[in-house]
C-alpha cells in the first residue's frame, strides 16, 4: 500500500509533457488560423510576399516587420530566379498613370478610378511583376541627385492638406525591398547618376493611385513598391535620361511605374468646378502629348523636349513637376512604342494613361 507522501507528489516528467503538449497544440491552433486566414500555397517568393501583405493588414507593420526581415531579400531572389528558369525573358511595359487627387480614392463611380482598376488589373494578370520601382510627381530631391527609397517596411506620406480628417487615417499595404533599391542605385551609378538611398514613405502620388489600381481586397499587387525620386529641376532630357538609366530593370521583370498627371492646372480649378468641360489648354496641351509620346523612339525624346516649350505648356502645368515623370517612363522605354490607353479631359485636368511596350495575352486595353 501507498503511502500519503507518495500520493501528494506530483509526478514531474508528466508535468512537463502536459506543458510542452499545451504549448505545442496551442502553436498548431495559431498555424491553422493564419493558413486559414491568407491560404497555403506552397513556399514560393510571391506566396510569401502575398502573406507578407496579409500579415500587414491583420497585424500591422511592426508584427509583419519580423517576418519581412527574414524574407525580403531571399523572395525577390527566389523569384527572379524561377523566372529565368520557366524561360520568361519577355520585357516588362512601362505605365503611366494619371493620379488626381486624394478624393479620387472614394469615387468610384467616377471613370478615372474605374480606369486605373483595369491598368490595375491587367498588371496583376498579365504583367505579373514580382516587384515594381515607381516615381512620382511629389517627391524631387537635389538639383543632380536621385534618392532611392531602401526602407522595407513603408509607413505613408499624408502629403495633402485641408481634406477630412479621414483622409489622414487610410492605410494601404505595402512592402519595401532592399534588394531592388540597391539594383536601382546601381543602375543610376552605372548611368553617371548620383544617387543615395534614403528611408521615406509613401507619398500620395503613389498610394492613392494605387490604392485605385489594385485594391488591397479585390486585386492586391503583392509584390515588393521601391519609390524613387525626380531631380529637382523643370529639366526634361535629365528626366529622360534617369529613365534610361534605369531601363534594364525591366530585363528582370521588375515593373517601372511614373505616376503624375496629363494636364494638371491646381490654380484654374476654380473656373471649373462643377463644370467638366475642359478649358481650352487641357484640349490642346492633352493631344500634344499624346502625337509626342507615341512618335517613334527615335523622334520621341526630342519632341517630348519640345513640349515643355508650347506656348500652353504653362497654362496646362504651371509647374512640371507633374509632366517630368511621363518623360521618365519616356527614357525607360527605350525602343518600345508608347500608347494612350484613355483620357478624359476635365476641367484643368487631363487623366491620360499611357503604355509603353506590349503586355502578353493580348491587353484589351
Amino acid at each position: 500500500m501507498s503511502s500519503s507522501a507518495d500520493t501528494a507528489l506530483p509526478n514531474t516528467s508528466d508535468q512537463n509533457t502536459s506543458r510542452k503538449f499545451a504549448i505545442l497544440s496551442l502553436t498548431c491552433l495559431l498555424v491553422a488560423i493564419l493558413l486559414a486566414a491568407f491560404g497555403y500555397t506552397g513556399l514560393s517568393a510571391e506566396n510569401t510576399t502575398a502573406n507578407l501583405f496579409g500579415l500587414r493588414r491583420l497585424f500591422g507593420t511592426q508584427s509583419a516587420a519580423v517576418v519581412k526581415r527574414e524574407v525580403s531579400t531571399s523572395s525577390v531572389l527566389q523569384s527572379t530566379t524561377a523566372s529565368q528558369k520557366s524561360g520568361n525573358t519577355m520585357r516588362t511595359p512601362v505605365y503611366f498613370l494619371s493620379h488626381g487627387g486624394p478624393n479620387i480614392m472614394y469615387d468610384q463611380d467616377h471613370p478615372a478610378y474605374r480606369k486605373l482598376g483595369e491598368i490595375g488589373r491587367e498588371i496583376t494578370t498579365k504583367v505579373k511583376p514580382r516587384a515594381v520601382v515607381v516615381f512620382s510627381a511629389h517627391w524631387q530631391a537635389g538639383r543632380d541627385t536621385i534618392q532611392v527609397n531602401t526602407a522595407e517596411m513603408t509607413d505613408l506620406v499624408y502629403d495633402f492638406y485641408g481634406f477630412p480628417s479621414h483622409y489622414y487615417k487610410e492605410k494601404y499595404p505595402n512592402v519595401g525591398s532592399k534588394e531592388v533599391a540597391n539594383k536601382v542605385l546601381d543602375a543610376l551609378k552605372e548611368a553617371g547618376i548620383k544617387a543615395e538611398g534614403v528611408k521615406r514613405g509613401l507619398d500620395h502620388g503613389v498610394w492613392v493611385s494605387f490604392k485605385c489600381a489594385f485594391e488591397p481586397d479585390s486585386n492586391p499587387l503583392n509584390v515588393p513598391v521601391v519609390q524613387v525620386s525626380l531631380f529637382n529641376t523643370e529639366d526634361p532630357a535629365q528626366h529622360y535620361r534617369l529613365g534610361q538609366a534605369v531601363s534594364k530593370l525591366r530585363d528582370e521583370n521588375i515593373l517601372i511605374i511614373v505616376s503624375g498627371m496629363a494636364v494638371h492646372n491646381l490654380r484654374d480649378l476654380q473656373f471649373s468646378w462643377g463644370n467638366p468641360k475642359p478649358l481650352p489648354y487641357t484640349t490642346s496641351f492633352d493631344e500634344a502629348l499624346k502625337d509626342a509620346v507615341t512618335k517613334p523612339p527615335a523622334e520621341r525624346e526630342q519632341a517630348m523636349i519640345e513640349l515643355l516649350k508650347r506656348p500652353d505648356a504653362r497654362q496646362a502645368h504651371p509647374y512640371f513637376d507633374h509632366l517630368l515623370p511621363i518623360h521618365i517612363g519616356a527614357g525607360a522605354a527605350g525602343d518600345d512604342l508608347g500608347k494612350r490607353l484613355w483620357t478624359l479631359k476635365e476641367g484643368s485636368m487631363s487623366w491620360a494613361q499611357y503604355r509603353f511596350g506590349d503586355v502578353g495575352n493580348n491587353s484589351s486595353l
